[in-house]
Parts: C-alpha cells; structure tokens; sequence
C-alpha cells in the first residue's frame, strides 16, 4: 500500500486488529514517524494515516578504490541528495573519512535535514569486513584499510549509529529494497570490479555466515596453475575476470593503461580484443556462479560494477558459463541479469542497511 491509508484500511491490509494498529500508530506519532490527520471514509470519520518520510533519514557511503559516493534517504525510498567525489588510489583510510565528513556536512545543508533526523549511516568497502570487530580484513581492494576499525572511526568522527558492510553484500541488498526484486527470497549479486565478491539474499534476509566474510567468489580456483593471485593462491577468479585483469591484458601495447570506462566503449564498438577478453571472463563468472547456483539454488543472480553498461555482451557469456556448469534443471531455472542501479547500487544498499538495523521507533 502506497500513500495515506485510513486506520481501518491499514488494519485490513496487515490482518492486525484495529486496536493493535491504532497502539502502533501512536508510537510512530510519538516518533514523528507518522503523521494522522481528520479524514471520512464511506462517510464516516476516520484517521488518515501518512509517513512523514524525513523524520528518520538515512545516511549511505560507499568507499570505493578511488571514489567516494554520499546518498541521503528517507523512510519511503526517496533520494533526498547525492554527491559522487573522486578519491587519490591508494589514499589512507583518514583520507577517505575525512572526505566523506565534509560531503555529509554539504547534503545535510542542501537537503535541509537536521543532524537530529539521521538514524545512521550505512558504509560499504570493496572487501570483507570481520564482523566481530567492524575491521577491514585481509583480502580487501584497498589494502591500505586493512586491520583499520572501519566502525569505530566513523562513530567517533561522525557521532551517529554506523552499520558497516562489504561492498557486494550491500548490492544485494539494495536489489531487494531499491531494485526490482524486492519479491525475490533468494538472489545472488555479483560485483565484477577490480575484485569479484559476491552478496547473498538468502530467505529474504542477507547471509552473514560465521564471521561476515561470505560470497568470496573472486577466490575461487579456476586455473589450477595459473597466476598468483593477491590472496596468496593461484589461478583465482579474479586473476582471469576482474576488470583489474582485462586492463591489464587490453592495456598492452596502448601508450597508458586504459579504463574499464575504455572497455564498455571499446566493447560496444565491436572491437575484437575486447569481446574476446569480455567473453573469457564472463565464462568465468559463469563457471564459478554454477557452483554457488548448485549449493543454493538462487531465483536471480544480478550482475553489477562498472561494466553493467555492456549488458548482454557479458551476460552471455555468464549465462553460457553457468549453464555448462549448473545442475540443467538449476540453470533452466535461475534468471541471470544486470543491475538496474549500475554504480548507484552500493551506496543504496549501504542506505537500506540503515533502515535494516536502526530502531527508529524510538527515534525521536
């Protein structure tokens, strides 16, 4: 149900009493969550029942290996403000906090939020974070923020609730929360970037595992005497399908390395080298993807990162992948499609993790 809805309607739309809805309601007006207003309904009085949307906002960052994205949120989805930067490669962990201070400070200013109404703030990092101390773990993208308490710097510096997760595991969320697959129990989001991490959408609810490291795709074998990979083993995913890997392959022979931005373009244009190197990651994704789709048998896998502009052009080969290496029955079965969201999907999710964790029925 979208928009104002009467107390009568609201306790027909959840099979909750009308005196459980109407305690409900009450809390949520204490919050200033909810605002209720006279109205008449089949001509007689009722309450209307309306979110009032910016009274909890939630703040979502996604650190990236060289950018930094801000969004603010509110209650109802809604994008109140949003500003992408630019981050030096290989800047230290301060660095991008510091950064990130001062572009909140803006969006507060130009979205006309009080610092009061900020629930939280989700943050995202290209990398696994253990989750029994918020600190980047071994294996991140950025390997100067590994061992660095992630969570307790921002809560110090930013003096609000922080929810920190991996980059991957927000772009999941955000596909059931912002994206089109908020009906879907079991979906897989794969992030192909300088690395390849994986979230995961199982019963409805992200999967942690044991320690939050989960969907470390991007590690497994597929050559078994290929290249070192930075893990310390070889022949891993991301040694033959990160965008790292086709930059480095594509860049040879070019004046300067060029950009994954160069290899959408150049994808596009039909140049060979590029559908070629496109098609033997792809492949490979596929291949690793078929694995994870045997374990647990997802409804969708939704592919993000910088080169979702190509759509089929990698989807193709993933799909060809995954089919050669899925139960048949498993491969007829599971939807393989590019993010709606493109670059936008982390910071989404990292804001939908708020609103996951926050309890603001007690924000007030």
């Amino acid at each position: 149900m979208t928009g104002p809805a009467t107390q009568a309607e609201l306790s027909r739309a959840t099979g909750l009493s009308t005196a459980t809805v109407s305690n409900i309601v009450k809390v949520l007006q204490d919050a200033s969550i909810v605002a209720t207003e006279p109205t008449t309904s089949s001509g007689r009085r009722a309450l209307s029942v309306r979110l009032n949307s910016n009274s909890a906002v939630a703040v979502g960052i996604d650190f990236g290996r060289r950018h930094l994205r801000l969004v603010l949120s509110n209650l109802g989805y809604d994008v109140l403000a949003e500003e992408a930067i630019s981050l030096p490669l290989g800047h230290e962990a301060d660095v991008g906090i510091a950064a990130a201070v001062d572009v909140l400070d803006s969006l507060l200013e130009q979205a006309g939020v009080a610092r009061r109404d900020v629930v939280g703030v989700g943050a995202g990092i290209p990398g696994p974070i253990d989750h029994r101390t918020g600190s980047v773990a071994q294996g991140a993208i950025l390997p100067e923020w590994v061992g660095f308490n992630l969570l307790s710097h921002l809560e110090d510096v930013l003096q609000l609730p922080v929810y920190i997760d991996n980059d991957a595991n927000l772009g999941a969320l955000s596909e059931v929360t912002w994206g089109p697959h908020s009906s879907v129990s079991n979906l897989v989001f794969v992030k192909i970037g300088s690395g390849i991490g994986a979230g995961l959408i199982l019963n409805g609810q992200p999967f942690y595992g044991h320690v939050g490291v989960t969907g470390e795709i991007g590690h497994a074998t597929i050559v078994e005497h290929g290249l070192v990979c930075r893990c310390g083993n070889r022949g891993c995913l991301e040694t033959v399908a990160s965008t790292t890997t086709m930059v480095e392959l594509l860049s040879r022979g070019e004046k300067e390395p060029i950009t994954p931005d160069d290899i959408v373009r150049r994808a596009l244009a039909h140049d060979p080298a590029t559908l070629r190197v496109i098609d033997d990651a792809g492949l490979a994704v596929g291949r690793s993807l078929g694995n994870v789709a045997n374990l647990i048998n997802p409804e969708v896998i939704v592919v993000g990162g910088p080169l979702a502009e190509l759509g089929d052009i990698l989807l193709e080969p993933i799909r060809r992948g995954l089919m050669r290496h899925a139960v048949p029955l498993i491969g007829q079965s599971t939807t393989v499609t590019m993010s709606a969201l493109g670059s936008r999907a982390e910071v989404l999710g990292a804001a939908a993790l708020v609103f996951q964790h926050a309890d603001i029925s007690h924000h007030s």
